[in-house]
This record gives structure tokens, C-alpha cells and sequence, in this order.
């Protein structure tokens, strides 16, 4: 899976924000939609992509994720 190939980042739209390719549906809220329960066929009816799309956010999100590191509270 090629992300690139899905998901851009455009000034115009969104204020420069990851957005699914030719929508101005935000990354943020793909993954925020999946993370509540939804199922990724509600998703693509709800926001006119694809599962491709889809599995583009979680492929751009993982690669974000190893690129931060983020500070968490410790265990116990």
C-alpha cells in the first residue's frame, strides 16, 4: 500500500491538513471515526471514499507515529 497515492496535503484545503485525495475528508477524522467503533463500510458510505482510502490512513498513520516520539504517562 502507497499512502502517497491517496492521501495529500494541500494549503487550499483544509488549511494544509492530511486529506484523503480528492476529498476534503481529513485523515484526523477518518482515524477518530474508526477509533469510536465505527465499521470501515460506515465510514465509506458516510464520507464517499474508499477502503483503499481507508487503509491509506492507517498506513499514513503508522508511518507518522514511528516519526514522533510522544511522551506517556507510565503504567500502574
Amino acid at each position: 500500500m502507497n499512502w502517497r497515492e491517496h492521501i495529500v496535503s494541500v494549503p487550499e484545503i483544509a488549511h494544509g491538513k492530511p486529506c484523503v485525495s480528492g476529498t476534503r475528508v481529513l485523515v484526523s477524522v477518518v482515524l477518530a471515526e474508526l477509533a469510536a467503533g465505527e465499521s470501515w463500510e460506515s465510514v465509506c458510505r458516510g464520507y464517499g471514499i474508499t477502503r483503499e482510502d481507508i487503509a491509506a490512513v492507517l498506513a499514513f498513520a503508522s508511518e507518522m507515529s514511528r516519526k514522533e516520539m510522544v511522551h506517556l504517562p507510565e503504567a500502574g
